[in-house]
């Protein structure tokens, strides 16, 4: 295996490794335990090795919310494919995005609410992206009618979003989650 393979493949596996203990850490600690000091010390690196990875939080914030783009679109596509019928789907794929809301919230607020530098909404936007978008879209496409594919999938997303955000901030009672969520998702179905 020549030299330059062999250091590019280390390289990636530090990359994936810093990755992973920094997802490690913000869930169980949240954003603010996350510094390049613990992380040099959780992956047995010194910061000026992290430093050659990634610029700093901000660039590893991006890296982690990436993944959890990557994780958002296996979950959705595993939701949306057993499905036995379109509204099913988007019922299914609905109820699996507000988990994942629930279950990740450091994560999905990585993805979602802090400003990270990723492009979004455009063809130079990370393969992961358009893939949990790509699911959100296939779940919608067959109740679509006449609608603009596009804007109706923003719509949906706009509306899960909303929803996740005022509910787990508090502004939106836990109790009626379930019922808002067939709400949104039903309007869509019509």
């Amino acid at each position: 295996m020549p030299i330059q393979t062999r250091r590019e493949r280390e390289r990636a596996e530090r990359e994936r490794l810093i990755i992973a203990a920094a997802r490690e850490l913000v869930e169980a600690e949240g954003w603010e335990a996350v510094t390049t000091r613990r992380l040099a010390e959780r992956v047995e690196y010194s910061q000026p090795v992290l430093y050659s990875h990634f610029k700093g939080k901000d660039a590893i914030m991006a890296a982690v919310a990436v993944e959890g783009f990557a994780d958002l679109a296996v979950e959705l596509r595993a939701a949306r494919t057993s499905a036995t019928a379109p509204r099913r789907a988007l019922a299914d794929v609905g109820a699996a995005y507000a988990a994942f809301a629930e279950q990740r919230p450091a994560l999905y607020d990585a993805m979602f609410t802090h400003a990270v530098d990723l492009p979004f909404a455009g063809p130079e936007a990370p393969a992961a992206l358009h893939a949990a978008f790509d699911e959100l879209r296939e779940a919608i496409r067959p109740l679509a009618g006449e609608d603009d594919l596009g804007l109706l999938t923003e719509t949906l997303w706009g509306g899960l979003h909303g929803l996740m955000t005022l509910m787990r901030g508090g502004r939106l009672r836990h109790e009626g989650h379930e019922r808002r969520l067939a709400l949104l998702l039903g309007r869509f179905s019509h």
